[in-house]
């Protein structure tokens, strides 16, 4: 079964929701444990990677559908980039990329703030031989203040790929991120992002006692995860909300489901997703309700140029679960976006 639908989820949905946030919001975690939580994230990653190994996610290969920019960069012809992935974790990112270059002057650079994940991508035979181009990895915080990863200069870095990485930084950490990103990027290089959507299936399902700040979670493994709204990327980015022509919603797919876990990033789905060419999409009318964390409201010391990015392309990607065994029916939400680094007059 593979059908289109050009509405947003039902009103079942929307009540679904409210019911949902309505139960956390009475029973958030404890005051007393938020800190414990916040401190050490780094801690708790470590601990799912040494449980799961490089077992958990799968290979990443739907990414260069989602972003050309990879796959230009991996010609034969593309010439001297850079690519950094931050958040790499087993390098289900970079390996596939990897795998796939033609470009004898591509260089990934992959960080993550588990060193036990940066072992794992230290481990890989690929790792050692890349049949082309070249690869390093290394133990790095995003959220670091002022912070630039080994060996890295300033504006040596063509694109960063940020895959489910900012959703698992506190929201206080979102602008020291920016920032190292920004200053680790060449002016006019890029930011490549897919993330968590608010109100996906995986935010509505969190029980009593995971809520640690407005949307914003803490799950069984005590990993932290966030659910953005397309403003709040453009808010962290560029300073400033979208207009409703920046933003854009493909139509909603029914996708058969057979896998389900609580850190799915996506990668069952994707292939369903080709390119952005082949994808129906529309514009997204004004959101004035759309609910913004505090921390993006407050006035900010201007580290930045403004605007430090400009966007060009931020979207949603809505999808219907169907899962014909447990007769369930479950909404997806992912948030996208690419963010090119403005140049200083």
């Amino acid at each position: 079964m593979n059908a289109w639908d050009h509405v947003p989820p039902p009103e079942d949905q929307t009540e679904a929701i409210s019911a949902s946030l309505a139960r956390q919001r009475v029973a958030p975690v404890p005051e007393s444990d938020k800190e414990k939580y916040n401190a050490k994230p780094a801690k708790y990653w470590d601990n799912f990677y040494k449980t799961n190994a490089d077992n958990f996610f799968r290979d990443r290969k739907w990414l260069h559908l989602e972003f050309p920019d990879l796959l230009a960069a991996a010609q034969s012809d593309a010439g001297d980039i850079t690519i950094c992935e931050i958040g790499c974790g087993a390098g289900n990112t970079a390996f596939p990329l990897l795998s796939a270059n033609k470009n004898p002057k591509l260089m990934i650079r992959a960080f993550d703030y588990s060193s036990h994940a940066v072992k794992l991508v230290q481990a890989n035979s690929l790792y050692h031989d890349p049949p082309v181009g070249s690869i390093q990895a290394a133990v790095w915080d995003l959220s670091c203040e002022n912070s630039l990863p080994p060996g890295v200069a300033p504006e040596s870095v063509d694109i960063v790929v940020l895959v489910f990485v900012l959703s698992a930084l506190h929201p206080d950490e979102w602008e020291k991120a920016v920032r190292n990103i920004h200053r680790m990027l060449k002016p006019g290089g890029v930011v490549l992002l897919r993330d968590y959507g608010r109100h996906d299936l995986t935010q509505l399902r969190f029980k009593s006692g995971r809520l640690l700040d407005d949307n914003f979670y803490i799950r069984g493994d005590k990993t932290r995860v966030y659910f953005f709204e397309l403003d709040e990327l453009a808010l962290i980015f560029t300073g400033t909300r979208p207009t409703s022509a920046q933003k854009t919603c493909n139509t909603v797919q029914i996708v058969e489901e057979s896998q389900d876990d609580s850190h799915n990033d996506s990668v069952t789905l994707s292939a369903h997703l080709g390119s952005h060419s082949d994808h129906i999409s529309k514009d997204l009318p004004p959101s004035p309700g759309v609910e913004i964390h505090p921390s993006l409201l407050k006035p900010h010391v201007p580290y930045l140029p403004h605007p430090p990015f400009s966007i060009e392309q931020l979207g949603v990607d809505r999808r219907l679960l169907v899962n014909r065994k447990r007769q369930l029916k479950m909404y997806r939400v992912w948030v996208q976006g690419k963010f090119r680094k403005c140049p200083v007059d």
